[in-house]
């Protein structure tokens, strides 16, 4: 059995004893494998014997005093080069205290295992895609449903307790969604009015009926352009300014400060900003169809020389009350459902910024796609009451 020495100083040493042992080959640690005998013990780990072709190796490390990151790296090292070489290695006599450091030192070498391949079938993952937004899809519109039943019983309890309604939270949103939006939304509804005057003119023309202009223009104006363009700006400037918000104060966990100080986010938070939109949607939509109005009337004043007195008294003889009401009367589905959804998204971010901005993209289509979808409820059910 052949010994060698790695020596750095009186107290610092490492010993490797290497030869037969059993019809095998035994390596003995012993002493102290730290970073100060680091250099030594890698030299007489170089020089020790080798044990020859296929033999079983044991690495015997009962006798090793201490053990630190370094000596754990090069003993792992030796029991990996020889199973490389081809021999059986088992490490013995390894001391509890040294064990989980070892062990931990010999896993940080070992290369990641490979991902497998799996193979690429197009029509099966655009199947799985599909079932998997499918399933999304119905989830999110169960928790929209769960979480509008949870802003109607707060609306409620507000009801039989208006005293907890925040008044100046709801009066600075009013403010923030609707006299705030008022420029945007004029100059939007105007150039509407203006196009869509402007093309049904130009289809009239060819029949003789450019007076009927004005038909089109109120019937389309009042009844739903107005409306649902006043819904959709709303969605993506209110909407996603409630996700925001929200979604700001719940990074910052200033809405975990809110629960944990008694107080209710969604009465604190979510029915303000409801509350205001629901206000302040039905006069937006008025001011939209009037801008729409508006600018219909100049363009067929500048293309039709159809004056404006012209312009009103055929208006009124096209358009009843009823198709202002059946306009103006969607517009607090519309607010609730922007607001919910808004802030719904904002109560959904995690702790980071991308998720706001995430989320906020998300509130923005949601809000959307359910004004449109709602505005065809709406046409479907007026359709079938005669309205």
């Amino acid at each position: 059995m052949a010994g060698i020495l790695a020596e750095t100083g009186a107290s610092d040493r490492a010993w490797i004893d290497s030869g037969p042992d059993d019809g095998g080959w035994r390596i003995g640690a012993a002493g102290r494998w730290t970073l100060d005998a680091a250099g030594p013990a890698s030299a007489a780990l170089d020089a020790a014997p080798r044990p020859g072709r296929g033999a079983a190796v044991r690495l015997d490390m009962a006798r090793v005093e201490a053990l630190d990151t370094v000596g754990a790296y090069l003993l792992g090292r030796l029991a990996e080069r020889l199973t490389v070489e081809g021999h059986a290695v088992a490490v013995v006599g390894l001391r509890p205290e040294h064990a989980a450091l070892f062990g931990a030192v010999r896993d940080a070498g070992k290369a990641p295992p490979r991902p497998v391949q799996r193979e690429h079938r197009p029509i099966v993952d655009m199947v799985v895609r599909t079932g998997e937004t499918t399933v999304g899809a119905v989830k999110e519109a169960l928790d929209l449903v769960g979480f509008l039943g949870l802003v109607t019983v707060t609306f409620l309890r507000l009801i039989l307790r208006p005293s907890r309604l925040r008044l100046t939270s709801v009066l600075f949103h009013i403010e923030q969604t609707g006299l705030n939006a008022l420029p945007i939304l004029g100059l939007l509804s105007f150039l509407i009015g203006v196009v869509l005057a402007f093309q049904g003119a130009d289809q009239l023309k060819r029949f003789g009926a450019e007076l009927y202009v004005v038909n089109l223009l109120g019937i389309s104006v009042l009844r739903e352009i107005g409306i649902l363009m006043t819904a959709i700006i709303v969605a993506g400037r209110s909407g996603s300014a409630f996700t925001a918000q929200i979604g700001t104060m719940k990074v910052n966990q200033e809405v975990d400060a809110i629960g944990t100080m008694g107080l209710d986010p969604v009465e604190l938070l979510v029915v303000p900003r409801a509350l205001a939109l629901m206000i302040t949607l039905p006069l937006l939509a008025f001011y939209a169809d009037v801008m729409g109005l508006f600018g219909g009337a100049v363009m067929a004043y500048a293309t039709l020389d159809i004056t404006f007195g012209q312009f009103i008294r055929q208006l009124h003889s096209a358009v009843g009350i009823n198709t202002v009401i059946a306009g103006l009367i969607k517009a607090p589905v519309f607010a609730l459902v922007i607001a919910m959804v808004g802030c719904y998204e904002g109560l959904k971010v995690s702790g980071s910024a991308e998720s706001v901005g995430i989320m906020t993209t998300k509130a923005v289509v949601e809000g959307i796609f359910l004004v449109i979808v709602i505005d065809a409820v709406f046409s479907v059910l007026f359709s079938f009451l005669g309205v």
